[in-house]
């Protein structure tokens, strides 16, 4: 804001002079608009409106600070739109003029204390209905959109109509064009994730269906090679354990005997009785003599 100083001599009980200073708002569009587009320039400058210090706000908010006029239309349809799309917000509120000498200095203060918090809120949000020029000039407060540059809280300014482009908007984290859309940017609508997430369902039944289909399909597949891998294994058991009969079928003595041969029992010393087994008789014989091979 552009200031002038007038100054009004004035005779003193000392003799001296002394000033009285006042300080006087530009009227006019014409000087409004010069003093916005000077500030503008600064601040901007000063990166205070720079893209990549922006930062985003909350897609499911618990808790919402509103800096504000309760009395104002704005207002009331922000509450409105937020309760109509997603209950169960907290909302705190700082009643706060909008508009007016008084206005960037009460505003600055419920940024203040929402800021100093020990809860804090997830987002601040400053709203305010249409009006003149002059009716928002208070958006262009340097010190107020200093301050709102500074929040450690992500903000959304919702000034004005669409039209309307205040410092403050420029300034917050995001910009609203109306305290309508400042509601429909901070919380998500309720009824639309339901629909969403129906679709989603929807869309997903299909592809579960294939996707159990395809695993009921490699289960059986798993099953039969398994299956197919214990069947080979029971008929390699199965052989080999026919081998190992036919082994020991073959050292059984009488397999022995039917082939010819006899079986000698008893000591071989000269003098000695043995027992000579065949396949049908036992012979009893005398060991007259021992030779070495």
């Amino acid at each position: 804001m552009k200031v002038i100083i007038t100054a009004t001599p004035k005779l003193t009980q000392w003799g001296k002079f002394s000033l009285t200073v006042k300080a006087i708002r530009p009227s006019g569009e014409g000087s409004l608009k010069k003093s916005f587009d000077l500030l503008k320039e600064k601040l901007d400058k000063e990166g205070l409106f720079a893209p990549e210090r922006k930062r985003q706000i909350p897609s499911i908010p618990q808790r919402i600070a509103v800096i504000s006029s309760t009395q104002a239309a704005g207002y009331a349809d922000f509450i409105k739109i937020v309760n109509d799309r997603w209950g169960g917000v907290v909302i705190d509120v700082a009643h706060v003029q909008v508009q007016g000498e008084a206005a960037p200095d009460q505003i600055i203060r419920a940024l203040k204390y929402f800021n100093s918090r020990e809860t804090v809120a997830d987002i601040i949000v400053i709203i305010r209905g249409g009006g003149s020029a002059d009716d928002l000039s208070a958006f262009n407060d340097e010190l107020l959109v200093r301050e709102i540059a500074a929040s450690r809280i992500p903000t959304v300014v919702g000034v004005g109509h669409e039209i309307d482009e205040s410092l403050a908007d420029l300034a917050a984290d995001v910009r609203a064009a109306t305290p309508s859309n400042a509601a429909q940017l901070v919380v998500p609508d309720r009824h639309e994730i339901i629909r969403a997430t129906r679709s989603r369902v929807q869309s997903l039944l299909p592809r579960m269906d294939r996707i159990i289909i395809q695993q009921r399909e490699q289960t059986h597949e798993t099953i039969e090679r398994m299956l197919e891998s214990i069947d080979s294994r029971v008929q390699k058991y199965s052989d080999e354990l026919v081998q190992t009969r036919r082994v020991i079928a073959e050292l059984d003595p009488k397999r022995v005997l039917d082939r010819g041969y006899a079986i000698l029992r008893g000591s071989k010393k000269i003098g000695e009785t043995i027992a000579i087994e065949t396949d049908h008789d036992i012979i009893k014989a005398e060991v007259l003599h021992v030779s070495k091979k």
